[in-house]
């Protein structure tokens, strides 16, 4: 048996939801729409309802596999014919993570920058990859997942459900799962705001998978988010029947579709345009290219010219700090030269020029003036006081007290 529980918001900023989730019998999935107003929901809401038809048994995991992988594939042509009845749906396209139960296996099937989480053991684990720039240059070790974060091309996507490649690539898998297992599949609208340690202290401690899906879009909205946000939670206990469990859709799927006559509020946009729901503050600043080598390359070019750039502004600030730094330092001595007092040299009296106190190696005085005036000379209360230093308001005033000095030497 799996307890499920499926969930969808708009989010803080969205006027329409284009993302889809669906918790069945056996599948699980999620799909992000992107294509504006009038694409993205219809994107998801026609990929989800394609791909539910594979709710049902199979007599193993990798028929399951191949069903799961057809649907999707069946469901980027329905999205082609779409646009091409309805060409105001031009670039439309949608993510899809989705998971097919068989006993104490499941199908995975994915395309696109949602994902799917395993919660095992206290342990969250990301099985799927993104399919975006950034995650690429992460894998080849060009930047790290921090760096990947804030990338300005964060939110180009790779892969797609869409009206641009008539046979996109999608990742599929086969994995076991056991009683007690946790899996979450989310659009990232979840992911790009809420931390995985806070995911997983979520799944952690909120048994029931209605309460952990409504706990976990909260956090997202607490967040701040502006992206729709779809989870779908699914615990996996001893038995894989699930026969009687009622299937729930949520987001755009589980609205009719509604696209026409939507031209003239929506620009004609090309497959490579503004696609992709910004996972920052600009809901519409991400987008979706095709998998081809020459966008690859100039976009390789641009990260290495941004990496350059980034460095020579770090050399250039700190090549300022360190001029300032020596500055500084050069104001700081010019002042210690500006005062004087009388202290020991070799044994004698002496105007010193700066002041009593050195800076490691660095010494702050020099003798300016040496006297003919044995210490030795001085009675001992004299001594004592210049062997500490006398200070002097300025070279007047320290010749002032050599006088003094001289006039109480010993007989």
């Amino acid at each position: 048996m799996s307890r499920s529980a499926a969930v969808s918001h708009v989010g803080k900023i969205r006027s329409n939801n284009q993302d889809s989730g669906y918790a069945g019998r056996y599948l699980f999935l999620v799909a992000d729409g992107m294509g504006g107003h009038a694409g993205g929901d219809v994107a998801s809401a026609i990929a989800t309802k394609r791909i539910t038809e594979t709710d049902k048994q199979y007599a193993s995991p990798h028929d399951a596999e191949f069903a799961l992988k057809s649907a999707l594939l069946a469901a980027n042509s329905l999205l082609a014919e779409t646009v091409f009845e309805h060409s105001e749906l031009t670039g439309m396209g949608t993510t899809v993570s989705g998971i097919l139960r068989v006993d104490d296996k499941v199908a995975i099937a994915h395309i696109g920058d949602s994902r799917i989480y395993l919660y095992r053991d206290g342990h969250l684990e990301q099985v799927t990859s993104d399919h975006t720039f950034v995650q690429r240059l992460v894998d080849s070790g060009r930047i790290t997942p921090e760096e990947a974060a804030v990338h300005p091309r964060r939110s180009v996507l790779m892969r797609v459900l869409g009206d641009v490649d008539a046979s996109p690539e999608i990742d599929t898998a086969v994995r076991e799962t056991r009683p007690g297992d946790r899996w979450l599949l989310c659009s990232d609208g979840l992911s790009s705001y809420v931390a995985e340690e806070k995911i997983a202290a979520v799944l952690a401690s909120v048994p029931s998978a209605r309460e952990a899906a409504d706990r976990l879009v909260r956090e997202s909205l607490d967040q701040g988010a502006p992206d729709n946000v779809t989870v779908v939670v699914v615990d996996v206990d001893d038995t894989a029947d699930n026969s009687h469990a009622s299937p729930t859709i949520v987001g755009s799927a589980a609205l009719p579709l509604q696209f026409d006559g939507e031209t003239e509020r929506r620009a004609l946009r090309l497959p490579s345009l503004l696609l992709h729901p910004l996972k920052a503050t600009q809901p519409d600043d991400s987008h979706f290219e095709p998998e081809s080598d020459d966008y690859l390359a100039a976009l390789i070019a641009e990260d290495r010219r941004r990496a350059r750039r980034r460095r020579v502004t770090w050399l250039v600030f700190l090549l300022l700090v360190i001029v300032g730094i020596v500055f500084g330092l050069l104001l700081g001595y010019q002042f210690t030269q500006r005062h004087y007092f009388v202290g020991v040299e070799d044994g004698r009296v002496a105007i010193f020029q700066g002041v009593q106190q050195d800076i490691g190696p660095i010494q702050l005085s020099h003798v300016f003036e040496e006297t003919t005036i044995e210490i030795d000379d001085l009675p001992a209360y004299r001594q004592s006081a210049v062997e500490q230093t006398i200070n002097a308001t300025d070279l007047a005033d320290a010749r002032r007290i050599v006088e003094q000095l001289s006039n109480d030497r010993l007989p």
